[in-house]
């Protein structure tokens, strides 16, 4: 058991989520870990000490120092003993205190006497957690180092339906056996994404484009760096990076600029996923002056562009692992079951534009998976973090598989 002798701090915040605290305690103790637990005062509502003290062997601490015989709880000597500090539920009014290192609970000061890897696990209502100020504190914990367990897509206490609830307690303990595992499951691997959109330029001011974030290629980047892979983002426009600064980035702007910088990769990958939204034509001609606006009508000549993913495909040896995607403005399962049959793919991920919650620029997706050799399936509305792990969990088993061969 990965977490067997482990010392954690659980952490617990006063939200409705606090309920769950219980549930993670008792998977924490029967994996062999020690747990101590502090909780903020208002989780004292949600939960009692006695629950969690009973399921933690030990006692709950929430004040500097016990009231009746004055015993003082040390912060320092509780971060320094932690192997990890998990914070499960963090509310936004916790989040902000963390952020801005204040300290008026035993809570926040143990955070900030802690030497150890924090991890937290927000949970707060939809607007509150797409709040560009809780976002902004989100983005300072991610500098300060701390691993942030997103919240997850679904129905919330208010009655509301989004992002904002707490990880489950089963999903927080896999992430605690990847921050404690050396053996990870892609770790000597080399893997590339392409991912964003590609602008093929008109003139020095206009291009043509689409709507692609480069939200999905970033998850699956991400995800795959957790579990041990040397990730290459082949990058198009986009505001948007990945949190983790060992992911390399090599931007690129056009269609054939984002072939040239794959193709000159690709013999060294083991993996290659084509998530990018590529142009699928360009200007036959790029005017070197702004075109001027007239009564006339404009005809532009446009060109095919390269097909990345087919010209790398006919490139694939048999030791690598090529994963597509592809994105319709109806179901395409043809489209897509084609793609998979001529493109190399090893399995492709479908997204339909007309599917509540899919495509370009939101968090979420709906994608059916195709393969091969076994039956496909369609997923539910999910995070685009949750689509990475589903694609992952599946490239796990074909690399399994080819290895064992």
């Amino acid at each position: 058991m990965l977490l067997s002798g482990k010392r954690i701090i659980l952490g617990v915040t006063g939200g409705i989520a606090a309920y769950k605290a219980a549930h993670l305690t008792r998977l924490l103790i029967k994996e062999g870990a020690e747990v101590k637990v502090i909780m903020t005062t208002s989780a004292l509502d949600f939960i009692r000490p006695l629950t969690l003290a009973t399921l933690s062997k030990g006692p709950v601490y929430h004040q500097f120092f016990d009231e009746p015989t004055g015993e003082w709880n040390d912060h320092v000597s509780l971060g320094l003993w932690a192997d990890v500090f998990l914070i499960a539920p963090l509310t936004a009014s916790t989040l902000a205190k963390l952020a801005n290192g204040q300290s008026d609970n035993l809570l926040c000061a143990t955070y900030l006497s802690a030497k150890c890897p924090v991890m937290i696990a927000p949970a707060m209502d939809l607007d509150m957690y797409r709040h560009p100020a809780v976002r902004s504190n989100f983005e300072k914990l991610k500098e300060f180092g701390n691993l942030i367990l997103e919240a997850r897509y679904g129905e919330l206490a208010s009655g509301l339906v989004g992002h904002g609830r707490m990880a489950e307690p089963e999903a927080i303990m896999e992430a605690l056996h990847f921050l404690f595992d050396k053996k990870r499951s892609l770790s000597g691997k080399k893997m590339m994404i392409t991912a964003g959109p590609t602008q093929e330029a008109m003139d020095p001011v206009r291009y043509i484009s689409n709507h692609s974030s480069g939200k999905m290629g970033i998850a699956i980047a991400e995800e795959a760096f957790k579990r041990g892979a040397e990730v290459t983002l082949v990058l198009g426009p986009t505001a948007l990076r990945p949190k983790y600064d060992e992911i390399l980035i090599i931007p690129v702007i056009s269609a054939e600029e984002m072939f040239e910088k794959a193709a000159s990769l690709h013999e060294k990958m083991d993996i290659v996923v084509f998530s990018a939204a590529v142009a699928d034509y360009r200007p036959a001609k790029i005017y070197n002056e702004k075109i001027k606006k007239s009564d006339e009508l404009l005809s532009i000549t446009l060109v095919k562009n390269r097909d990345i993913a087919r010209s790398l495909g006919q490139m694939k040896r048999n030791d690598q692992v090529h994963i597509g995607f592809a994105l319709e403005t109806e179901e395409g399962l043809e489209s897509a079951q084609n793609k998979l049959q001529h493109k190399g793919f090893d399995f492709i991920v479908l997204n339909s534009l007309k599917d509540p919650g899919a495509g370009f620029q939101k968090d979420t997706n709906q994608v059916t998976f195709l393969f091969h050799h076994k039956a496909p399936f369609k997923t539910q509305v999910i995070s685009k973090n949750e689509v990475a792990e589903l694609i992952l969990k599946e490239l796990e088993i074909l690399t399994n598989k080819t290895e064992s061969k």
